[in-house]
């Protein structure tokens, strides 16, 4: 099952599909504007840790479980 960090890095990735598509169809400025805002949101999270978006993931979708092989 998908968790709430995989479909962030799938909703990015559309995200930077539809950028491309915007620059193919030569609309520089609306894929300026939403890669500008990317980078904004991406720099807020690697900062302070917090991102809006994932926070709303979680509440629809598990966290992913971190699965750590703990030798003894």
């Amino acid at each position: 099952m998908l968790c709430a960090e995989r479909i962030q890095r799938i909703v990015q990735a559309i995200i930077l599909g539809l950028i491309m598509g915007l620059a193919g169809a030569q609309m520089f400025k609306v894929a300026f504007i939403v890669t500008f805002a990317m980078m904004i949101m991406l720099f807020i999270a690697g900062v302070t840790g917090f991102c809006p978006g994932l926070m709303i993931l979680k509440k629809i979708f598990p966290p992913c479980k971190c699965e750590e092989k703990k030798d003894n």
